[in-house]
């Protein structure tokens, strides 16, 4: 499993993160893990979360930079998920 150290953490991908956190999770809800081993598996864990949120609050900045005002201009606006499905198809509500 790749390490989030920051030399590693650069070229690490959102994706590839969110699985190693997944096959973590997998791992210790497994409950057949030393002690130690469990301990070194929850603090990769940790920095794969870090890792994850900060790509996720990134791509929030990145949303927020391009949503379009009703004249046409750009402005900023805070990302709400108020009012969208779980299920719902991303995109589904996009309208060029």
């Amino acid at each position: 499993m790749a390490r989030t150290t920051k030399k590693g953490a650069k070229g690490l991908r959102f994706e590839e993160a969110l699985a190693g956190l997944e096959k973590i999770v997998a791992q210790l809800e497994g409950g057949d893990l030393p002690l130690d081993d469990a301990l070194k598996l929850f603090e990769e864990g940790v920095r794969l979360s870090r890792f994850c949120s900060g790509k996720l609050d990134e791509a929030e900045r990145r949303i927020e930079i391009l949503m379009k005002g009703a004249e046409g201009e750009w402005e900023a606006e805070p990302f709400s998920q108020e009012g969208w499905e779980a299920d719902e198809e991303p995109g589904a509500r996009y309208e060029p």
